[in-house]
């Protein structure tokens, strides 16, 4: 939620994997017309009548990608990943649109799950995949103790050219 200010008021955004709707909720609260995505969406049913939410169940790891053609002024991705999905990402984004992503980096392990190599992500990994292609905002990648003890990799990433306006960020 940081970086969430960079995101075009009133703009429209895209939560992956958005679980039980933390971020969907919040961003919608701030103004925002949110299409909250994940596999099963029934974390998420009281959500089904809010006027600025649309729910969309789908298998983002089978099939076709079902925002073909949609362009988002935010998306949001926290605990997930799924790199196949990457190059979606970066399409699902219109000009000035922010990338935000949070998950789980390698030394994860021994703190906790996940602990599969293959959802964690290696040092620099979100730079490489879209440091090309996108604007970086921000990246981190580190230990924190808080809410748990986790290995955790984040980067904000913008459709198109600097410099941002930081008002609100904090």
């Amino acid at each position: 939620m940081r970086w969430s200010p960079l995101i075009k008021a009133g703009g429209t955004v895209l939560d992956i994997a958005a679980g039980f709707g933390r971020h969907s909720r919040a961003l919608a609260e701030a103004g925002h017309r949110v299409t909250a995505a994940d596999l099963d969406v029934s974390g998420m049913a009281d959500l089904a009548a809010h006027p600025r939410v649309e729910l969309v169940a789908a298998d983002l790891e089978a099939g076709a990608w079902p925002f073909t053609g949609s362009a988002f002024d935010g998306v949001i991705v926290t605990n997930y990943l799924h790199r196949p999905c990457f190059p979606q990402l970066i399409a699902s984004l219109a000009p000035g649109g922010v990338l935000i992503i949070e998950t789980f980096g390698q030394g994860n392990e021994r703190l906790g799950r996940p602990r599969n190599p293959d959802f964690l992500l290696t040092p620099g990994e979100l730079l490489t995949a879209f440091g090309r292609h996108l604007q970086i905002v921000a990246y981190e990648h580190g230990e924190e103790q808080c809410p748990r003890p986790a290995v955790r990799q984040r980067i904000c990433a913008v459709n198109g050219e600097g410099p941002f306006k930081f008002t609100g960020v904090a």
